[in-house]
């Protein structure tokens, strides 16, 4: 068992009496955390078991006289359900047996989409539970195989909990394996032979057992045409018209696809900074896979590390919006912006934290000049009050001071 950033603040928080909802892609590891934090005694209903899911479809009270059946235990019996979005009325169940007994039962959902959830109105159990998400892994997690500098500073700080010691890291790895196989737990963890077969069946197999096990998708070969478009351009500005054109679908559809892949948890939006006095800004987001492996996959590529060397610096763009994102999810209460007048000027990244913005560059370079910050001292000399300081984040083997608003960044200090 790997050490997971969030097993602290899960841990913690299972302690108290609420229901707790865990969602996240597949892969991500959450049954496997799961499993590891719960008590022994912990009742598991797998929902990913057809034998298992039918039942309960089936006899939607069936999961009611199965908790009252249990035998009472004096701090709450756990009772997992995994993969619960399967079975809406699960949630139902849940809410009925908490507001009649809030102390019998602790219950733990999992899953790994929200979709089915969101379109036929299942009850989320307002004002009962906590919402907790996994996600791939983070640099603290997956380390570098750099020293750290301790006199770096990450634009968005993510240490560890004082009260959890990172004892079994992941793996270490170099940049370029990160910008090859993602950061996929299991994928990390897997021999690298077996990495790219990995991804693909996660492109494939798991999106399309759950497309097609809820209805979401008519025709299967046209969202696989948009999967391999969408994830050809991901970390760039979403063109709706031309991805409508290209995979043969209507814009509408094409919108819903991309609200499908946010619902699935293996996409998420990069919204335009709207809050500037320059005129002609784009206001169109961009769109960026959760995970560079699947992005691969999904863009019909076989993830290796030719592929990447090819053209790195769009993919390690994307890989730092990725890192940034995760951490803005876990900490819980930040934005992610980006920025794009139609004349070309552009800030790939604005971090929005406790008041603060933080305008973010990436370059390939390896030595990166104050013309490469150009853009954010335009940003920074636009908010004063709540930009103080720019960052480029770069393959530069130490933190460069550019500016004195502009602090070149190793990949490995973010």
């Amino acid at each position: 068992m790997f050490d997971r950033w969030y097993a602290g603040t899960l841990r913690e928080k299972l302690a108290r009496p609420y229901v707790h909802l865990v969602f996240g892609a597949r892969q991500t590891g959450k049954s496997t955390l799961l499993r590891e934090l719960l008590p022994p005694e912990t009742v598991i209903v797998d929902l990913a078991d057809p034998q298992e899911r039918t039942r309960h479809l089936a006899n939607p009270g069936a999961f009611v006289e199965d908790c009252r059946s249990l035998p009472a235990h004096k701090k709450g019996q756990f009772v997992f359900v995994d993969e619960a979005q399967s079975v809406p009325s699960i949630f139902d169940a849940v809410q009925h047996l908490y507001d009649r007994d809030k102390t019998r039962w602790r219950f733990v959902l999992c899953g790994s989409s929200a979709r089915k959830l969101r379109r036929i109105g299942a009850n989320l159990l307002p004002g009962r539970s906590f919402y907790h998400r996994l996600l791939p892994l983070t640099l603290a997690e997956h380390p570098a195989d750099q020293p750290s500098i301790p006199y770096a500073v990450s634009p968005l700080p993510f240490a560890w909990s004082k009260s959890l010691k990172q004892e079994n890291p992941f793996p270490v790895a170099d940049l370029l394996t990160r910008l090859t196989f993602g950061e996929l737990p299991g994928v990390v963890a897997a021999p690298e032979p077996d990495r790219a077969e990995l991804l693909r069946a996660f492109a494939f197999v798991h999106l399309e057992e759950e497309i097609r096990r809820e209805a979401l998708v008519k025709d299967w070969g046209a969202f696989v045409r948009f999967m391999q478009l969408a994830a050809a351009e991901s970390g760039q500005i979403v063109n709706f018209a031309a991805i409508s054109q290209e995979s043969g679908v209507s814009q509408p559809t094409v919108k819903s696809y991309y609200q499908l892949l946010e619902d699935m948890f293996v996409g998420f939006r990069v919204e335009a900074f709207s809050r500037s006095s320059r005129k002609a800004l784009l206001s169109t987001p961009k769109f960026l896979f959760f995970d560079l492996g699947v992005r691969h996959a999904a863009a019909g590529l076989t993830a290796t590390p030719d592929v990447v060397k090819v053209n790195p610096g769009p993919l390690f763009e994307q890989w730092v919006g990725i890192e940034l994102w995760k951490r803005l999810q876990y900490l819980g209460n930040g934005k992610l912006h980006h920025l794009r007048t139609k004349d070309g000027a552009e800030v790939d990244f604005i971090v929005e934290w406790e008041g603060t913005l933080t305008p973010i560059e990436v370059k390939w370079s390896n030595k990166p000049t104050v013309q490469d910050a150009r853009h954010l001292l335009t940003f920074l000399g636009e908010h004063p009050k709540q930009a103080k300081q720019g960052y480029i984040v770069c393959r530069c083997p130490r933190p460069m001071q550019l500016h004195e608003k502009v602090t070149a960044l190793p990949w490995f200090c973010l």
